[in-house]
Formats: C-alpha cells, sequence, structure tokens
C-alpha cells in the first residue's frame, strides 16, 4: 500500500440513517412505526466518529431531520468533532412522492431542525434515493432558492452528458449549486457505481479497489465516498419479512465496510464538501463534554409506568411469546406507547407474558425489559403447548373481567385497542380483529397465508352460528367469565379458532372490528401448513358435530400444574 502524503482531496459522505428508514424496508415499515424500533443510530454514528477520530479525517454527514428532532444532542456531537452537518431530508421519501412546495418545505423543516440543533448553516443536500439527470434536475431550481450551495444525489447513466459524471456546476436563474454526483466507472456498455456503500459490499473489492486507484490517478474532481452509519453495525436487528434479494442488499457483507473504510482514508487524503469548496465554518463548542462514552439519547425501550389512578377501567393484555428474542425490543417501545395511548382513554393496562417454553433467549429478555414493572406479570410453560394455551392461561390469570389478547409480533397494531375496547358492550362477550372485513385490510402477508386464512374463515362461516369475515385471528378483546371456561382441546393455532368457535355455539355474542394485519417483520412464523391444514378440517368436523347433535366433549380446561409464574 502506498503511504506516501496525498495531495489530491476527496469527499467523504456519511449517511445517518437507522437500519429501519433504508429504501430496502419502505414498503414493509410505515414511518409511523419508527419510534417502535430499537434504535441503533447513535451507536453506530458514534463508532464511525471514533473511527474518523482515528485517522484525524473529516466528513459531510448527512442527516435525516427525524434523527435530529429526536436526538439533538447527537448532532451536536458531530459537529463538535469538526464534521459538516448537510441535509438528508427530513423522512426517508422518495421524491417521487413529493411535490415541489412539499419537498420545499420539507427542506426547511429539516434545516430548522438541523441548524438549532449543530450551530451551522445547511449548505448540503441529499436525496433519500438516487436521482436521475433526466427526470430530476427540477430540483436545483429548488436548492437554490433556499439558499443551498451543493447537492449529492444523482448517479450518472450513459445517457448523461459526460461533464455530469464529475465535479460540476449547475446554472438556475443566475444562481449556481455544485454538484457532487455518485462516482462511477465506464465499462463501455454502461457505468458502474463506484462510490462506497452498497457497492463496496457487493462487487469484489479488487475491482472497486482498481477503479479508486484509477480514478485518484487520472482525475482532477474528487471521488465522492460514501456510507451508512448502519453498515458498521453487522449485529442489526434482521427484517425477516423483506425478499431474498433486499435482505442481501442491505445485510451481505456488513462485517466489509470498516476495514474498507479504514484502507480508504489511510490510503487517500479525504476532506468535507464544504471545506473542499472552502467555506468550512468553525465547530461549535463541544456540547456537555459529550463523548462517545456518554449515552447522548434518552431512548428507553421499557414502557413507562403506569400513571393510571382509580378512575380508569383496569383491563389485562395477554401476550403469548414462543421464541421472540429478535422481536421484544419493537415490543417494548410498541407498549409504551400503547399503554399512554389506552391511560388518556380511561384505563388501566395490566401486561401478562406467556413464554411458551421459548429455546432462545426470550424468557432473559423479558424479565430484562419488563420484570421489574409493577403492572407486568411474566408466566412461563415448562412444556411449549401453542398460542392458545398462551392465551388460555393468560385468562386464568388474569384479575380483571376485560382482557385482550395480541401477537407478539405486532401484525395488528395493538392501538387499535383503544377503539375495540368499546365494542365490548354489556351484551357482548367478544370483539375480534378481522383483516377480511369490508372495512379491514392486508399489507405485504404472503399469499399463501391469505389463501389459508381465507379458506379456513369460508368453512368456519358455512359451520358456526356467526357469520363473520375472520375467524382465526388472535387480536381480541375477551369478556373473562365468558371464555375462562371454555373447554378448548386445540392448543396451538387451531385453538384460536376453536375458542371462537365454542363461545359462539355455546351462545355467546361476537362481534367484528375491521384491522389491518400486516407482515410480521422479525423471526418467523410457528405455523405448520400442512398440519394446520387438516387440523382445520377436524376442528370443522368437530364444531359440526356439536352444533348438530348438541354434544360436547369432555375435556379438561384447565391447563397443565407446572406452569409457574416468575415475577
Amino acid at each position: 500500500m502506498n503511504q506516501t502524503a496525498p495531495t489530491k482531496k476527496h469527499l467523504l459522505t456519511v449517511l445517518v440513517e437507522d437500519y429501519f428508514h433504508v429504501g430496502a424496508f419502505e414498503n414493509l415499515i410505515q414511518q409511523r412505526n419508527w419510534s417502535n424500533f430499537e434504535p441503533r443510530y447513535e451507536q453506530n454514528t458514534l463508532k464511525t466518529l471514533d473511527l474518523l477520530d482515528e485517522f484525524d479525517t473529516k466528513a459531510t454527514f448527512f442527516v435525516l431531520g427525524w434523527i435530529g428532532e429526536q436526538n439533538p444532542k447527537l448532532i451536536r456531537e458531530i459537529a463538535a468533532r469538526g464534521h459538516e452537518i448537510a441535509s438528508r431530508g427530513f423522512y426517508h421519501r422518495s421524491l417521487k412522492n413529493l411535490t415541489n412546495e412539499e419537498f420545499r418545505e420539507d427542506l426547511r423543516r429539516t434545516n430548522r431542525v438541523l441548524e438549532d440543533a449543530s450551530g451551522q448553516k445547511i449548505i448540503g443536500y441529499r436525496a433519500a434515493e438516487k436521482l436521475n439527470y433526466e427526470k430530476d434536475s427540477w430540483i436545483f431550481e429548488v436548492l437554490a432558492e433556499e439558499g443551498f450551495v451543493y447537492d449529492a444525489s444523482f448517479l450518472p447513466t450513459r445517457k448523461s452528458d459526460k461533464n455530469k459524471r464529475f465535479a460540476h456546476q449547475v446554472h438556475t436563474d443566475g444562481k449556481a449549486v455544485w454538484e457532487f454526483p455518485y462516482s462511477t466507472r465506464n465499462l463501455g456498455i454502461g457505468l458502474l457505481p463506484i462510490s462506497g456503500g452498497n457497492y463496496f459490499r457487493q462487487i469484489p473489492y479488487t475491482l472497486m479497489r482498481k477503479a479508486v486507484r484509477e480514478w485518484h490517478e487520472t482525475r482532477a474532481e474528487p471521488f465522492v465516498f460514501y456510507f451508512h452509519v448502519w453498515e458498521l453495525d453487522p449485529e442489526q436487528p434482521r427484517i425477516n419479512a423483506a425478499s431474498h434479494y433486499n435482505r442481501i442488499r442491505h445485510y451481505r457483507k456488513l462485517d466489509k465496510m470498516e476495514w474498507i473504510l479504514k484502507e480508504n482514508i489511510q490510503k487517500y487524503d479525504f476532506c468535507d464538501a464544504a471545506e473542499f469548496l472552502g467555506i468550512k465554518s468553525e465547530p461549535p463548542a463541544l456540547a456537555d463534554g459529550l463523548t462517545s462514552q456518554s449515552k447522548l439519547s434518552n431512548c428507553n425501550l421499557q414502557p413507562p409506568a403506569n400513571a393510571g389512578g382509580s378512575d380508569k377501567t383496569e383491563i389485562s393484555i395477554v401476550i403469548p411469546c414462543y421464541n421472540e428474542e429478535a422481536a421484544l425490543p419493537y415490543l417494548a417501545n410498541t407498549l409504551r406507547s400503547v399503554e399512554a395511548n389506552l391511560a388518556e382513554n380511561g384505563f388501566q393496562a395490566n401486561f401478562i407474558f406467556i413464554d411458551d417454553c421459548s429455546k432462545d433467549a426470550t424468557l432473559e429478555k423479558l424479565n430484562e425489559l419488563f420484570g421489574a414493572k409493577g403492572n407486568f406479570k411474566i408466566v412461563r410453560h415448562e412444556t411449549n403447548q401453542g398460542v392458545a394455551a398462551g392465551i388460555m392461561t393468560g385468562i386464568k390469570a388474569a384479575e380483571t373481567e376485560i382482557v385482550c389478547s395480541m401477537d407478539c409480533d405486532c401484525t395488528y397494531d395493538p392501538h387499535e385497542l383503544v377503539k375495540m375496547l368499546p365494542l365490548l358492550t354489556e351484551n357482548v362477550d367478544l370483539v375480534t380483529a378481522s383483516p377480511y372485513h369490508k372495512q379491514g385490510n392486508v399489507r405485504n402477508v404472503p399469499n399463501w397465508r391469505l389463501f389459508l386464512s381465507k379458506g379456513a374463515s369460508w368453512l368456519y362461516r358455512r359451520t358456526l352460528r356467526a357469520k363473520l369475515a375472520t375467524y382465526t385471528s388472535c387480536f381480541r378483546v375477551y369478556r373473562r367469565s365468558s371464555v375462562v371456561d371454555l373447554p378448548i382441546e386445540e392448543k396451538g393455532f387451531l385453538g384460536v379458532a376453536e375458542m371462537l368457535g365454542r363461545l359462539d355455539l355455546k351462545g355467546g355474542r361476537i362481534v367484528e372490528y375491521p384491522a389491518v394485519l400486516e407482515v410480521r417483520l422479525f423471526g418467523f412464523s410457528k405455523m405448520k401448513t400442512a398440519r394446520t391444514i387438516f387440523g382445520h378440517l377436524k376442528l370443522l368436523s368437530r364444531l359440526s358435530k356439536i352444533r348438530v347433535f348438541g354434544k360436547t366433549e369432555t375435556i379438561e380446561a384447565s391447563l397443565p400444574k407446572e406452569n409457574k409464574v416468575k415475577m
């Protein structure tokens, strides 16, 4: 490796966003749910800052306004370390979803947040997606009008003017905006991006190393290197619902980026865009003496203590868990918000977790996140029994007449409980979420699961008295006295339908609530398809006999005595 002192400046750019912000997951993850995820952007940004300090290298940090609003101290820390702060937009939104005026307001909102946090004038912008000169050049006019000095959003193509492959000025209405496009290499048949990030992780690095060296040796314009802070985090949570392509795109070779970054900043001289343009401002004083050893944000994964008073209606929320270690941080953040929402609407929530003899660290994680909370109870099955058995255990353990059940993976939004609870009127025994209701919906759920669930619901409609759109949802509100003694034989997924069926056949009233069913983000479904299909047919036969002949099997309703409660 050539260690001679370099004489040419290149641009180092860092994208400050989290693993759940990225475009690869935009169809799976709604922006309104961002606060439910385990945040890792802070620790990854601090890791980046320490690495750059080690090599005395400065960079431009393109930061989401959402992060700046959530954690202004982190932005202050980046600036205090001598780096430039620039705009990534407020949310990670595609320009195709924004009008000119919406784009302008997004820029202004982001700048207000980042400038207040950093003490710097924001002069640079990079869009959430790579832009195209042929259809996206309209942004230069808006950027110029809003006082931006440069942009770094465009990926040149073969159709682009040759000069647009390199740093250049764009003139509009008497104003000039610098463009620092993604660096590319001409292969004759097209342009290969060589800027860093995913390209450096996916493409053999021998080729990338050679391309960067040739740029350095032959081009006067700066090479533009970028990476995301989450690319320095191989241990980040896995979004298992993503397609195989997007999982490769996002997770493959994450352990590669750190040493690639170190090699390049050792070999070449990098700076931030403001310094390259000669408009570098003095960094602000270090905020409160913060360092990478201090925790900058006040993120708390544990739900807050219940502040409810005696005037609130007490309810219990049962959550069965089996091998859900990966989903629990997301669940914890979600329940914190759900608990506050319920309290605002007159309900005091008590939570009952049923660990169904998990084989991973689910029990340990439950105790870590919830064990110290007075309104949280953890019950453990000594043997794996199934989701319906878990719900029944929770119902039996509940000390309130109103009991709710929900999935650990939050495939139904538990905030909807506020709207479901009022439907449990005096003459109603059960309220069940219904994605197949005409006002319900499903989002990103695999077709095989929909086919199985809808098919089962069609058969149950022809067997039971209650003509519902959905019979298989675990997201429900129960009147405890109506269901606690139901003789449930099926303990797994089938038991969820059996509970509803037996309640219906003994004359209980069931109400549907139209809801949205979303795909599971973390972990994998435990349902066995073939076994579930045959199980539904067997259960339908049994329920049909009960309805026609009025006979019921004598089934021991209580769960095994070896279940024990751990507080």
